[in-house]
């Protein structure tokens, strides 16, 4: 058990550079959760945009066949 310690101490602390290391790791994290979540924003509001399109051009068919 004592060496699972060692090897998990010995990964956070990564030579010396796990205070560099770990909070890039997060950083990083952060930024593709962002941009994940401004992409699912994005495609629920372009499909929303679509949808509204599609309604006014069904609606003006149907105005169109009737002149």
């Amino acid at each position: 058990m004592t060496n699972v310690m060692e090897s998990i101490s010995a990964l956070a602390h990564m030579g010396g550079y796990g205070g560099y290391v770990w909070p890039a790791y997060g950083i990083s994290i952060l930024v593709l959760l962002g941009v994940l979540v401004a992409s699912v924003i994005g495609a629920r509001s372009a499909e929303a945009e679509l949808d509204a399109i599609q309604r006014v051009r069904r609606a003006n068919r149907g105005t169109e066949s009737t002149e």
